[in-house]
């Protein structure tokens, strides 16, 4: 059986919120976006990568104070927060909730999201807050938290793991409508002189005669 779940904050480690159950399951979702380069002539657009997007997960999150009669706030606002989350609002940080605004960061903490031997980095994104039972004199006492995270990863961290300038990384080029070799090297090597670098990577003797829809090599600048 897994360990009750929680969410830790980056920044101060010993700041802990456990879930009172563990979600019955989780949904990672993870996309790319494609840009679409129409041709004429072709019967559908090519599609040119631009960049991937951040991975997000989806749960549900349970809370039950019935037992102790007790109000459940106490446990759900550790997460959505007590107050609306302005940096300048008077409630101390070690009182704000995940998604408040933290007054030194002037945002919500980066967290880390444990449930067993998982462990995601991110965001807390939108919580819906739904109460189901209320005590006689309104105090509700059952709660479900339909949470969403964002994956948070730092950008030097994806710029060492993408190495750009590693030579079994080959970069591609679809060629569109006014595309010139010289453009071409101006946008990729700051320099359109450097166009005979592309031609002889493509086998081109012509530089004039460069059709759209045709794919390219981009060589690595020595």
């Amino acid at each position: 059986m897994l360990e009750r779940g929680y969410f830790k904050r980056k920044d101060k480690p010993g700041v802990i919120v456990s879930f009172m159950f563990n979600p019955a399951e989780f949904t990672v979702e993870k996309g790319n976006q494609y840009a679409e380069i129409n041709i004429p002539g072709l019967s559908s657009s090519l599609l040119q990568f631009v960049r991937g997007n951040s991975r997000t997960i989806s749960m549900d999150l349970f809370f039950d104070t019935y037992e102790k009669g007790t109000d459940v706030r106490e446990h759900t606002d550790k997460i959505t927060g007590w107050d609306a989350g302005s940096m300048y609002s008077k409630i101390p940080d070690e009182k704000k909730g995940l998604m408040d605004i933290d007054s030194e960061l002037h945002a919500p903490p980066v967290c880390i999201f444990v449930w067993g031997k998982f462990a995601f980095q991110c965001i807390i994104e939108k919580v819906t807050k739904k109460f189901t039972l209320f005590l006689s004199e309104g105090v509700p006492v059952r709660a479900t938290l339909s949470v969403s995270l964002k994956e948070y990863r730092e950008v030097d961290i994806q710029v060492k793991e993408l190495d750009l300038h590693s030579s079994d990384i080959i970069k591609r080029w679809i060629v569109t409508q006014g595309d010139s070799l010289w453009a071409i090297s101006a946008k990729e090597f700051g320099d359109p002189a450097q166009w005979r670098l592309v031609a002889a990577a493509n086998d081109i003797d012509n530089p004039r005669e460069l059709k759209p829809g045709r794919e390219l090599i981009i060589p690595k600048k020595e």
